[in-house]
């Protein structure tokens, strides 16, 4: 007896995951469109909606189109059901931003960080701070956030508490869940911001419908996020998707993770800056930050053949990595992201042509390369779907 009501439990949770999570991506949705779609029964799905009705999880959204008879009712996620907190731990700032549970941004704050200063206690701190500012500015309590999803730059190791390994930030084995988790009580859940990216386009973005994605960051740093059949790829301990530390020219250029030669030496910000500042002889590169100095570039390349040819060799380089991906992941779509990538948008068809040069013919005409959807807020957008993305596995259950 007592298995058999374990069993219904578990069934139950199962049905309330799938409902839940297919309203989630594609909703509004009728019962008939759930039924279709999840493969449930009309019971099952009238049961489960009901529930999910009672406990304030599911609304409905007014009715559907019909051509004749009564018109199904529209069934959608209860936006005020519960808030979510995303959090962008990057090389220039920390942006921490609250959703509601359609995924409409509420508030938004940035801490700006000094490249010489990225102490693991003071981000902890801006998160912190970040986290009592939004819900304040929306006035959300904090028993009605679900949870806050982190993106950080480095690799991510999982474990009862996430610790983060980050040479860029002068990070090893840092328990960053420890030192945010003693400031709030709420649930924390980390993951490297190319992979929280990734799963943004992939909910929301240009990786929606594909099954094998590649997302590559371009930022200050350089990373990507593998998808295949639908599920990130993270490898032994989490650490797949370190793309700007394969080779790309060996004895090359100096890296920030003490290697030579990898794609970040040559494509993340910091070292197209540092190329277009010996390009102009040690001069230095206008602009008080990295992102204005890469506006300065993309200016200048309006008129001057050194900013030209930079950029002309960043896209070769960018290609030569995409290339890379293809040729290793047979991936159908290659989306680029990150404030870098954004700002370098007029590079995509040169990039397209070097990584058609670099790639085996078949799997390159069958991947499209395109740029992220979802912008400069990706990251922390993705970040805000770590707890939403465990409730739904869940069922829809608080833990």
């Amino acid at each position: 007896m007592e298995l058999a009501r374990a069993t219904n439990r578990s069934v139950r949770l199962r049905n309330r995951s799938a409902l839940l999570t297919k309203l989630f991506l594609d909703g509004p949705l009728t019962r008939q469109d759930l039924v279709r779609s999840t493969g449930l029964s009309q019971p099952a799905v009238s049961n489960v909606v009901a529930d999910l009705i009672d406990e304030g999880l599911v609304a409905e959204a007014g009715a559907a189109e019909s051509d004749g008879g009564r018109p199904s009712m529209l069934l959608r996620m209860a936006p005020r059901f519960a808030f979510v907190v995303g959090v962008d731990v990057g090389e220039t700032r920390v942006r921490v931003e609250l959703f509601d549970f359609a995924m409409t941004l509420l508030a938004s704050i940035e801490y700006p960080l000094d490249p010489a200063r990225t102490e693991p206690d003071l981000v902890a701190g801006h998160v912190l701070a970040g986290i009592d500012a939004v819900t304040g500015q929306a006035g959300v309590a904090p028993g009605d956030v679900l949870g806050v999803g982190i993106g950080v730059s480095g690799v991510v190791e999982q474990g009862v508490e996430a610790v983060v390994h980050a040479q860029a930030l002068g990070w090893d084995r840092v328990p960053l869940e420890r030192l945010i988790g003693a400031g709030t009580d709420l649930p924390l859940h980390i993951d490297n911001g190319a992979k929280t990216l990734g799963q943004a386009e992939m909910w929301f973005g240009a990786g929606r419908g594909a099954r094998h994605a590649v997302f590559a960051l371009v930022g200050s740093g350089v990373g990507a996020s593998v998808v295949t059949n639908g599920a990130t790829y993270r490898g032994a301990s989490s650490s797949a998707g370190e793309w700007g530390h394969t080779t790309l020219v060996y004895g090359g250029r100096a890296c920030r993770c003490g290697a030579r030669g990898c794609l970040e030496a040559y494509v993340g910000a910091e070292a197209i800056i540092d190329r277009y500042r010996e390009a102009r002889r040690g001069r230095p590169v206008p602009g008080e930050d990295e992102e204005s100095q890469i506006a300065a570039l993309v200016a200048a390349a309006e008129t001057s053949a050194t900013a030209r040819r930079v950029l002309d060799d960043t896209a070769g380089y960018l290609g030569a990595g995409v290339a890379n991906l293809i040729n290793l992941f047979n991936p159908e779509r290659v989306v680029l992201g990150g404030w870098a990538a954004m700002a370098l948008g007029d590079l995509l068809p040169a990039v397209r042509e070097a990584a058609g040069r670099q790639a085996l013919r078949q799997p390159y005409e069958q991947a499209s390369i395109e740029l992220c959807r979802l912008g400069v807020d990706a990251v922390a957008l993705g970040a805000a779907t770590l707890p939403i993305a465990r409730f739904l596995t869940e069922g829809g259950v608080r833990r």
